[in-house]
């Protein structure tokens, strides 16, 4: 039995992978015109309005809810900023049944596929129409309706998550694949070795998309690998694989177009890498002053992708910029008349702490619930939504006791 696929020879040489150097794919300038030589996708007029819009609406949303951030009214955020055309152009080329598993900063998948910016914030504020019921930190989505996986916190889980899920879907039968986002720096985890090599022996639908960004929160791509990024280690398990300018919406599209062919008609899976940067900080918590420059950052808002994208419209008189304003200030009105009902809704009801696991609340758990229930009825002051969700006697803290002991 041949245990590999090369061939012998006499000769004592080694590779250090430097013969391997993939270049990356691009379509459209910055100027919002085709490189010479390229060939756009058939991208209908409707399509492509669509696109940018969710785009657009994507970068309002992640300013406002930043700033929302910073005043105190959310505790955690996430933004999208700079890499819109990563996420919405991939999102744009699949199919609307197709299973999105994202890391965290794909926001902009579900604003294309139709995920409301009432259902946007019902999970950041975690309130009572929340569809995970306030049990997930911010920007934690996930909506079966739109088939994007509900988003955990640990690094890289859902990159083999991702395989298991499309062999599932090639063993089904419908055409379908699954597409997984993740950053540079989730490769460098083990889960994206093993989910790699099982989609290459199992010949799973899958397509891994690494939006590498430039960094792993503040470490950049210099100091996390050697290799020429992350598209060569797709050679190792003999998978397809192509390196896009990941703020060319065209590039993005066309290769995610392909890449769905490829998986769905050949059971094969494929690595796209995308090429593009983080404009804003890693999240709320971080502070991007400390590692880059202003003029890193001031180079790359040149190559800003919505920008680019606005121009190619224009260029064929698919856009103007009275729409643009007009856009620009419906979305800017709706974020904020959204966030406002969103955060004076209650939460969930506190029972909800407990349920969902089991058929039946265990014993043990209802004593658990019985015990806080209690302590809360006690300090009402200390605890405000959560005496909101009991009964109407200590709602608020109306009746509340004046006993101030220990529990």
């Amino acid at each position: 039995m041949t245990m590999t696929t090369t061939r012998e020879t006499s000769e004592l040489a080694f590779l250090a992978g430097d013969e391997y150097s993939i270049p990356t794919y691009r379509v459209l300038s910055q100027d919002g015109r085709l490189v010479e030589g390229a060939e756009a996708p058939e991208l209908e007029r409707d399509k492509a309005r669509r696109i940018y819009q969710a785009m657009l609406a994507t970068r309002v949303m992640d300013e406002r809810m930043m700033a929302a951030q910073r005043q105190g009214r959310l505790s955690f955020y996430m933004q999208c900023t700079g890499e819109e055309a990563a996420v919405v152009g991939a999102t744009a080329a699949l199919d609307d049944a197709d299973m999105i598993m994202a890391q965290y900063r794909e926001q902009g998948a579900l604003v294309y596929r139709g995920f409301s910016f009432d259902e946007f914030m019902n999970q950041l504020f975690g309130n009572e129409l929340d569809y995970g019921k306030g049990r997930q930190m911010p920007v934690h989505y996930g909506s079966r309706k739109l088939h994007y996986m509900t988003i955990s916190s640990p690094l890289g889980t859902q990159i083999p998550q991702a395989t298991g899920y499309a062999y599932g879907q090639k063993l089904a039968g419908e055409g379908l694949c699954t597409l997984v986002f993740f950053g540079e720096g989730a490769a460098s985890e083990g889960d994206f070795h093993a989910a790699l090599n099982m989609a290459a022996v199992h010949e799973a639908p899958v397509i891994f998309f690494c939006r590498n960004n430039g960094y792993a929160i503040s470490t950049p791509t210099v100091e996390q690998f050697a290799a020429d990024g992350v598209a060569p280690r797709a050679l190792g398990y003999r998978m397809h694989v192509i390196r896009i300018d990941g703020n060319d919406i065209l590039a993005v599209y066309r290769a995610t177009e392909e890449a769905r062919r490829i998986a769905v008609e050949h059971n094969k899976p494929v690595l796209i890498e995308a090429m593009t940067y983080r404009l804003a900080a890693h999240s709320s918590s971080d502070d991007p002053s400390g590692y880059r420059s202003k003029k890193e950052e001031e180079a790359w808002r040149e190559k800003d992708p919505i920008l680019r994208m606005k121009r190619w419209l224009a260029e064929r008189d698919w856009w103007t910029d009275d729409e643009e304003q007009a856009l620009q200030e419906e979305l800017r009105r709706e974020v904020l008349e959204t966030m406002k009902r969103a955060e004076k809704r209650p939460p969930p009801a506190l029972g909800t702490l407990v349920t969902d696991v089991y058929a039946d609340v265990t014993p043990a758990l209802q004593r658990q619930l019985d015990a806080l229930e209690a302590h809360i009825r006690r300090y009402p002051d200390a605890y405000p939504k959560g005496a909101s969700s009991l009964d109407p006697a200590v709602k608020d803290g109306a009746d509340a006791s004046t006993d101030q002991g220990g529990v």
